[in-house]
């Protein structure tokens, strides 16, 4: 799977491409949403105002609206378990 990482105007996005299952990246929205994963830091949870997940197997876009940086969010997906 490769993960690319952009900034937006209004936050981050993560393309998902390769081997991904959309159902993949909405388990992880939901563990970070209920507090669930230790991916991330508290404070940038705190950051984080919407998670909005698009697309389908083998091509999914998330996009994390607030004020996060891309490292912030390169460094939580490493340590994501779902997706390791």
């Amino acid at each position: 799977m490769k993960r690319n990482v952009t900034k937006t105007p209004t936050g981050v996005k993560i393309a998902f491409t390769g081997e991904v299952k959309k159902s993949q990246i909405v388990k992880m929205v939901e563990n970070c949403a209920t507090g669930a994963c230790a991916c991330m830091n508290d404070e940038t949870k705190r950051k984080i105002e919407a998670m909005d997940v698009k697309g389908e197997d083998g091509s999914v876009e998330l996009e994390l609206t607030g004020e996060v940086a891309e490292e912030e969010i390169e460094a939580a997906l490493k340590r994501s378990t779902v997706l390791n």
